[in-house]
C-alpha cells in the first residue's frame, strides 16, 4: 500500500510540474499570441514506472560464478584485416594488440621487439588505406602519445579447449 501512495504522490508532481497554468475556471491558460497569430498548446507525456515484485531481490542476490579466464592460442592468418570488420582492441602481451573482429573473431597483431604495446592502453590510429586493409610489414599502429609501430604479422586466436 506504500508503494501505491509513494506512486500517487510521484503522479502528482509531475503532472503539475508538465501542466500549463489554471485560469480561475479551471482551464488552462493558453500563452498571449502574437497579433494575428494562432497559439495551439499539445503535451503528450508518457511515463513508466516499475516496481519490482517480491521474488526480483532473490533473483538478482546471488552473484554467478567468475569464468575462467581464456588461454588463446595463436594459428596463421591472412597478412592483412579489413578495417571495417575491426571493432575493439585489448593489450594482453608486452609484444602485441589483440584485435575483436566483427562477429567475435580475433586477431593478433605482433609487434617489433623495439615496440612495447603497452603505449597502446589509451589508444591507437591506424591511418585508413585506399584499399580498406590494414596488412602486415606495411602498415603502423600509431599511439596517442605520438609514437608508431610497424605490424610484423597477423595471428588468428582460437580459444583454447
Amino acid at each position: 500500500m506504500r508503494h501505491i501512495f509513494m506512486v500517487n504522490e510521484l503522479l502528482a508532481a509531475i503532472t503539475a510540474f508538465f501542466l500549463p497554468p489554471m485560469g480561475a475556471e479551471g482551464l488552462a491558460v493558453p500563452p498571449d499570441p502574437a497579433p494575428g497569430r494562432v497559439t495551439q498548446i499539445r503535451i503528450q507525456q508518457h511515463i513508466v514506472i516499475r516496481i519490482p515484485g517480491p521474488d526480483a531481490a532473490r533473483r538478482v542476490s546471488a552473484p554467478a560464478a567468475p569464468l575462467p579466464p581464456i588461454t588463446w592460442v595463436e594459428r596463421d592468418a591472412d597478412k592483412c584485416v579489413r578495417m571495417e570488420a575491426v571493432s575493439g582492441a585489448a593489450i594482453t602481451r608486452a609484444d602485441s594488440v589483440d584485435l575483436v573482429l566483427a562477429g567475435g573473431r580475433r586477431v593478433r597483431a605482433k609487434l617489433g621487439r623495439e615496440c612495447p604495446s603497452l603505449d597502446f592502453y589509451s589508444g591507437f590510429y591506424v591511418r585508413p588505406t585506399k584499399d580498406g586493409m590494414v596488412c602486415a610489414k606495411r602498415d603502423v599502429f600509431r599511439s596517442r602519445s605520438g609514437g608508431e609501430c610497424r605490424i610484423q604479422a597477423f595471428r588468428t586466436l582460437i580459444p583454447e579447449r
